[in-house]
């Protein structure tokens, strides 16, 4: 059979059957199901703001110091005649003890050789009262001849008048009178230096008590003695060795008081005023005024050091804040002093604080109430919240503290409030949401800036 023929016969009966099949069915058909369009809610997790009480606290680091040092340097030079058997490294000395004593050989001979100078000096001036009380004697004496020699030569003068006496007679009487009368003024002269005498011989004697003064001086300090109880940190004297002056013979750290020096970032510690001050905009950077406003703040610190899996803590006080700025790290140190460093006892068994240790310093300031949320919830200044139709509301907010992983907010967050802490996608004003409240993500932030 020829193709065209069976085309004709077979094939296009077939297709005009199935075509229409095909009609019948969609002219009988339903129309298809419309489906209308709804707004999708984007699922986020929300917590609800309460109001808390945070402390604001920040934390620096730094090692410890003694908060008084002593170097027994030597005044007067000599031989070491005593060294304390306790000036050793580490060793803990009491106040008042004797660390060495040079021989007192040669300030011995200083002060007798002062004694002696003056005990002639002394002699010298009543030397001069006995020269005082001859040159008196004397002068009365050659006042008295004087007295004759004037006479005989008015005698002399009458007769000479009178054509009696010879012109050499009266010379001769003239001369004598002119001798006597230098005797007498060469007494008075003797007797007025006499007062002169005595002013020199006593600057003289002044001279040697300062002399002496200074001896018995030079005597105490030959012995060096430690003015407050310390620990020693270095000593370079034995006996027999010749101590020179200005020589430092030991270093002693006291134990009193210890003081840490802790860096903290200008950033944490501006944070901490504002926060103490109200948030207050405009803040001293100068050291002296930021410690006076720290001093003000009534701040409390604490040292802790970390012994293994272990805390150890001090109390401290804020004393005062460093003279500069570390240029490498921008931090600034703020100096507090734990007293009795080396006295105090707490539970357990706590080591003195001693010079070296590397502590960290925690600085908290009064309690501050206000909304607290996860700092995550704050972008750029801006806060989402959901609303009472579960719709998305963007507001603006400035926290008055941020700290850890939270931020204090004292305005424009409301207490109740809905916090949307993921962020929707596209996070549009109105967006309609799905909320779904963290019940443990506040506990969890609270435990953690309470643990630090």
């Amino acid at each position: 059979m020829k193709t065209g023929f069976k085309l004709a016969l077979i094939t296009l009966p077939i297709a005009a059957i199935g075509v229409g099949i095909l009609a019948f069915v969609v002219s009988n058909s339903p129309p298809p199901a419309r489906i209308e369009l709804a707004e999708r809610a984007s699922a986020v997790r929300v917590i609800t703001a309460e109001r808390q009480a945070i402390v604001p606290t920040i934390v620096g680091f730094g090692l410890v110091s003694p908060a008084r040092t002593f170097e027994a340097i030597a005044e007067v030079g000599g031989t070491i005649e005593y060294v304390n058997p306790g000036l050793r490294d580490g060793q803990i000395l009491p106040a008042g003890t004797t660390l060495l004593r040079l021989s007192p050989i040669d300030f011995n001979l200083a002060i007798a050789q002062a004694n002696a100078n003056i005990r002639s000096a002394e002699a010298r001036l009543a030397e001069l009262d006995v020269s005082k009380a001859n040159q008196r004697a004397a002068l009365d004496i050659e006042r008295e001849a004087l007295a004759v020699k004037a006479s005989d030569l008015a005698r002399a003068e009458a007769l000479f008048a009178a054509g009696t006496l010879t012109q050499s007679a009266r010379d001769a009487a003239r001369a004598a009178h002119l001798t006597q009368r230098q005797k007498v003024q060469g007494a008075e002269g003797s007797l007025a230096l006499i007062p002169t005498q005595r002013a020199v011989q006593a600057e003289q004697i002044a001279v040697y008590q300062t002399t002496l003064a200074t001896a018995e001086r030079n005597l105490e300090r030959s012995e060096l003695t430690l003015p407050f109880a310390a620990r020693v940190a270095s000593h370079s004297v034995e006996v027999g060795q010749f101590l020179k002056v200005a020589q430092t013979a030991a270093s002693f750290d006291g134990i009193e008081n210890a003081e840490v020096t802790a860096q903290m970032s200008m950033g944490s510690l501006r944070s901490l005023m504002q926060a103490g001050q109200s948030g207050a905009k405009v803040l001293p950077m100068d050291p002296t005024r930021m410690g006076e406003v720290l001093r003000d703040m009534g701040l409390s610190a604490q040292v802790r050091l970390r012994l293994g899996t272990e805390l150890v803590t001090w109390p401290a006080i804020v004393d005062r804040i460093s003279d500069e700025i570390d240029q490498k790290t921008g931090t600034v140190g703020v100096v507090v002093q734990v007293q009795a460093a080396y006295g105090q006892t707490g539970e357990g068994i706590r080591p003195p604080l001693t010079k070296g240790m590397f502590v960290d310093v925690t600085l908290s300031g009064a309690p501050i109430t206000g909304i607290v949320l996860p700092r995550s919830a704050l972008h750029d200044g801006l806060v989402h919240i959901a609303d009472d139709d579960n719709r998305l509301r963007i507001i603006e907010a400035t926290p008055r503290m941020v700290q850890g992983g939270v931020a204090l907010f004292t305005d424009a967050v409301a207490e109740g409030s809905r916090i949307v802490l993921s962020t929707p996608s596209p996070v549009i004003e109105g967006l309609l949401l799905d909320p779904h409240p963290d019940t443990g993500l506040m506990s969890q932030l609270l435990a953690q800036d309470a643990a630090q």
